[in-house]
């Protein structure tokens, strides 16, 4: 049971398929919560879906740690709901996120907690570096921040990941945003608060595999700008309004040179030309509303963001879902 006298920490730990990290990953948070006593600890791991051993070894922690808490997922949900998982059922006064192939060192937890303790409510981790990573993606990266910056009301925070400490204020408020489709790194800036930031060096994967192809993470840059602006859709009418005043220019300068140069009107490729233009455009068009539209479909079925298959902690054993 937690003290009334110390503070209590949850660490949510979002596992898919990290059998290789996880016991040097638990090695490390066992070395940061024996060195920091005074704190109430709750490891929280959340098994989205893993299909290797990963289950089966965090159970294994959970006998023999009354630390260790785990959620089963019934299913892979994705990253992004099994974070709100972990929030919905974390304890602690404050969390903190951190991924399990160790990318982001255990020993900054430190750092946060001290700013946690001045006052701070969100103390966020921003890459120096980006570690082992392709030129283009880190370009791509940053094109896309740059864009989802200016395109939204509140500053998007720039080679900022999921690594961070949150206040329980802040865990309240982000258990109140159940969108099914969810860029939880856009959440955390909305969503505000007092907030401080800690530099550090990111490491390379050392154990596992990565599981984020490049796929991937173009889905989650359109659900990013598709959760929190509409300037997608601005675009798309500034384009077909620039087309249609194009067409007009064009369709004026055409019968000016047949009515004073007596001009002959390029026939069968211009014609051919212009319509596979404008069919273009409008495919975008319909496209980028497609996006908008397919999120308004998800939302309106109103169904649970995930389901829990089984929930273990130090003081509740039991079955639940969401």
């Amino acid at each position: 049971m937690m003290s009334n006298l110390s503070k209590s920490v949850t660490i949510i730990i979002p596992s898919y398929n990290e059998e290789a990290s996880l016991p040097h990953l638990y090695e490390a948070l066992k070395e940061l919560m024996d060195s920091m006593p005074t704190y109430d600890w709750e490891v929280l791991f959340i098994n989205d879906g893993s299909i290797d051993k990963t289950l089966s070894m965090i159970a294994a922690l959970y006998k023999n740690d009354n630390r260790i808490s785990y959620i089963d997922l019934s299913r892979n949900f994705g990253k992004e709901k099994a974070m709100l998982a972990g929030f919905d059922y974390c304890k602690g006064d404050c969390a903190v996120i951190i991924d399990a192939d160790l990318q982001d060192p255990p020993y900054l937890i430190k750092d946060m907690l001290k700013y946690w303790e001045e006052g701070y409510e969100d103390v966020y981790a921003k890459r120096r570096n980006r570690g082992k990573e392709p030129w283009l993606r880190k370009k791509l990266s940053m094109m896309f921040y740059n864009m989802l910056d200016r395109s939204t009301r509140f500053e998007v925070l720039k080679n900022v990941g999921d690594f961070r400490l949150l206040d329980r204020k802040c865990i309240e408020a982000l258990k109140q945003l159940r969108e099914s489709e969810r860029y939880t790194k856009g959440l955390f800036c909305w969503i505000g608060y007092k907030k401080k930031e800690i530099l550090f060096d990111r490491d390379d994967r050392k154990y596992g595999e990565t599981h984020w192809n490049f796929w991937q993470l173009v889905g989650l840059a359109i659900e990013g700008f598709t959760s929190f602006t509409t300037v997608p859709l601005r675009i798309a009418t500034v384009i077909g309004t620039l087309t249609a005043l194009g067409a007009m220019i064009y369709l004026i300068w055409t019968l000016i040179k047949v009515a004073l140069w007596g001009d002959p009107v390029a026939g069968f490729p211009t014609l051919i030309s212009v319509v596979l233009f404008l069919g273009a455009v409008q495919l975008i068009a319909i496209g980028i509303l497609g996006e908008y539209i397919g999120r308004i479909f998800i939302e309106s079925k109103n169904r649970p963001v995930y389901l829990v298959e089984t929930y273990k902690s130090r003081n509740i054993d039991d079955k639940a879902s969401r």
